[in-house]
């Protein structure tokens, strides 16, 4: 028996049904299914979801603006589980907040394999916070893994929770230089074609939340042909 409770979000009963006894068989049982954008800001309103499971194509808006609504008020991880698979939609998904992308048809043992990955790092890391005050203090900003908090400036900045894990990452390892597939294990836990993607766009994000030259980054540094690194700032 899990104790993970799951958002399940998307306009075919057909769907939420077959998603609620995919995770029941899993051991979920803490699972709540929305039909609407305006259900699924209920539930997230009443109840602490630890994965939200997100299609894009819903009757009253969508997914994408769902996300961004959402991510207002909460970091929980947000897979999005959609038919919409060009790279485009893809990458707007993630540019918008989404943690992770899969398009329909999609294999059910992919999709628990994922939000399993999800919810161990999700894990993982609330027992370390528990355990570890890892502060990160420079000239330009502040990173709090006790209390989850970046602070850009003197300003308290939202930051979901795998652009904080990133982040974290960057922190504690700070000059060396990570491919995004070695990025993409070590933060999302797993690995399979084409989420390097996923990485690059949340460097994107963290880019926009940190850098001051988008066109020329200064703390997270793009090696062509190599991958990436974390320059600290002064005062690091």
């Amino acid at each position: 028996m899990r104790n993970e409770s799951l958002l399940l979000v998307d306009d075919e009963v057909g769907i939420l049904i077959m998603l609620e006894n995919l995770f029941r068989k899993e051991g979920y049982t803490r699972i709540t299914k929305a039909g609407s954008a305006a259900e699924a800001i209920m539930a997230v309103r009443t109840t602490r979801f630890d994965m939200i499971i997100l299609d894009v194509m819903l009757p009253d808006m969508d997914g994408f603006t769902l996300c961004t609504e959402l991510r207002k008020t909460v970091t929980t991880p947000i897979l999005f589980l959609t038919a919409r698979s060009s790279d485009m939609d893809k990458l707007q998904g993630l540019f918008l907040g989404g943690d992770d992308y899969v398009t329909k048809p999609f294999n059910p043992l992919e999709v628990v394999a994922r939000i399993q990955a999800h919810l161990r790092r999700s894990a993982l890391y609330t027992s370390e916070v528990v355990c570890s005050e890892e502060l990160y203090r420079y000239d330009t900003f502040t990173v709090n893994r006790s209390t989850g908090q970046l602070i850009v400036g003197n300003v308290d900045t939202p930051c979901p929770a795998k652009e904080l894990e990133l982040l974290l990452y960057f922190c504690k390892h700070p000059n060396r230089v990570f491919t995004a597939q070695q990025l993409y294990e070590q933060v999302w836990g797993n690995m399979v074609q084409g989420d390097e993607k996923t990485v690059v766009i949340h460097i994107s994000r963290l880019r926009k939340k940190l850098e001051v030259d988008l066109s020329r980054p200064q703390l997270i540094v793009t090696l062509r042909g190599i991958g990436y690194k974390f320059v600290p700032p002064s005062g690091g």
